[in-house]
């Protein structure tokens, strides 16, 4: 099992629960987790990482055993963070990693200090969720009804629902344990918010080399989007697993590891 190192604190006060491997040094992976995964979501993939690669995992503020504000949950905070983690772990190139909406995130990073991000390497990417019909759906029957605490079976329904049969029971228990953490509150605006998020008219300006993830049997995430997002990325390529849903890395993780180590090593030399 990968472990943690104790939280860093960044110069807003907040404190980010985080991974830390590999080789010591300025450049870096660094994975972001999707809405409601602490970095433990990446555990299946770290383990398969080489160690000439420094790579981190975080969780987002709200997420995991990050701290859990009250509010300031939309992609422009989020984003903001991952700018003072970077800060804070002394990274000065990075190839972010995202996965389902936090990949609004890396994006987000990525054009506001383009100088920072060597690469992107996004993970059943959305074009956008802004007046999305399906989100609008789930935040208004499910998001809006939400408190603290989440329930377990709940949690359980919803990993499940971004998973595959396949994945490990015990992995499935530890995910629940993670989402569970995430305060009611911070569910509400960060999906609410997503909403209102959208960066595709920015997108031409990302001059990083992208590479797009995306399992066929994705309900969540169209295959339009992607071919959408390969025609605005200028240095975008898409790789597509088959019979594969959602999350990828839970379900093929050796062959995520692999392609996220080539992409890394290729850009963080």
């Amino acid at each position: 099992m990968v472990v943690g190192v104790p939280a860093i604190r960044l110069r807003s006060g907040l404190e980010l629960d985080f991974s830390d491997q590999g080789r010591e040094g300025n450049r870096a992976v660094v994975l972001i987790p999707g809405p409601t995964d602490s970095w433990r979501s990446y555990e299946p993939v770290l383990s398969s990482m080489p160690d000439h690669l420094r790579v981190v995992a975080v969780s987002l503020r709200g997420h995991g055993d990050s701290s859990k504000p009250p509010a300031n949950y939309r992609v422009e905070d989020l984003a903001s963070d991952v700018v003072a983690f970077l800060d804070g772990l002394a990274i000065e190139r990075a190839v972010l990693v995202g996965h389902s909406g936090s990949c609004l995130v890396a994006r987000r990073v990525a054009l506001d200090v383009p100088d920072r991000v060597v690469g992107l390497f996004l993970e059943a990417s959305p074009l956008t969720l802004r007046d999305d019909d399906n989100l609008r759906r789930f935040v208004d029957a499910v998001v809006s009804t939400l408190t603290s605490p989440i329930d377990r079976d709940f949690a359980r329904s919803f990993v499940a629902d971004t998973s595959s049969e396949s994945l490990d029971p015990v992995m499935v228990e530890r995910l629940v344990d993670d989402l569970v953490k995430v305060p009611a509150h911070a569910w509400h605006e960060m999906f609410s918010s997503l909403l209102d998020y959208d960066d595709t008219t920015e997108l031409t300006r990302l001059g990083a080399p992208v590479k797009l993830v995306w399992g066929d049997d994705d309900v969540l995430v169209s295959r339009q989007m992607q071919e959408q997002l390969v025609q605005l990325l200028p240095g975008a390529e898409l790789t597509v697993y088959a019979g594969v849903g959602h999350t990828p890395r839970w379900e093929e993780p050796a062959r995520f590891a692999r392609e996220l180590t080539e992409f890394g090593s290729m850009l963080l030399r």
